[in-house]
This record gives structure tokens, sequence and C-alpha cells, in this order.
């Protein structure tokens, strides 16, 4: 069995796919990307601002779903450049608190929207 998770607390999906899914314990949160929910428009001011919608935009999701950070045991970073790992990084790790995920960290050609950073997560209670 699984459960759609939808919010507007976070941008509409721009495709065929939700927001997150749970199935048998785990939340599978599609991958955000810095559009404010509140407005439809991109955040690309700077990359940590940037980073910083993203985040919020995957809290929204994970509150949405009854879930919260200490429940993710992975994610994925796309980056559009490497040389933004450590900008990121720092805003990444500013959402946990201990128990850090399994991750990797990943530079593409190029991301939707022609973003610099698109974080997927999935979230785990048993």
């Amino acid at each position: 069995m699984k459960k759609i998770i939808n919010t507007t607390n976070a941008p509409a999906p721009i495709g065929p796919y939700n927001q997150a899914v749970i199935a048998n314990g785990f939340l599978f949160l599609s991958g955000q990307v810095a559009i404010n929910p509140a407005t439809g428009e991109l955040t690309q001011s700077s990359i940590v601002e940037e980073t910083n919608q993203v985040m919020r935009n995957i809290k929204a999701v994970l509150l949405e779903a009854g879930y919260g950070f200490e429940d993710v045991v992975k994610t994925t970073i796309f980056l559009s450049d490497m040389g933004l790992f450590a900008e990121v990084n720092d805003v990444y790790g500013s959402y946990f608190e201990t128990d850090f995920p399994a991750r990797e960290t990943v530079a593409v050609k190029g991301l939707p929207k022609g973003v610099n950073v698109e974080i997927s997560m999935t979230a785990f209670k048993g």
C-alpha cells in the first residue's frame, strides 16, 4: 500500500510525479528545487538562499507526511557545479542535528529550470 503526499507549502510538481510517496514506512521525496511555493518563482539570489529554499520545501513535505529531518536515511544532492559543494553542504548540514543520513553529491550537466541545486531524500519510520 502506498500513500501520496502533497502540500501547498512546497512547490507543486512540474511533471507527472508527486512530492512524496509513503510505502511500508519509507517516505520517498521527489527532488526539490528552489521554487518559492507562495510565489511560484525561483529563489536564486545566492547559492545559500537557493539551498535554504530547497531545504524549506523538503521540510514542508516531510512535515505534511508526519516525518522530520531526524527520520531521513538517504539523500541525493545534484549540483550544477561541484564548486558549489562547500556552501550547499554548510546549509544542508544546518538542517540536521545528529545521525546524518547516507548521501551522495553529484555534479550534473543541467537541472530543471536552470537551477544550481536539487535535493531528494528518503526517510523511514519503523
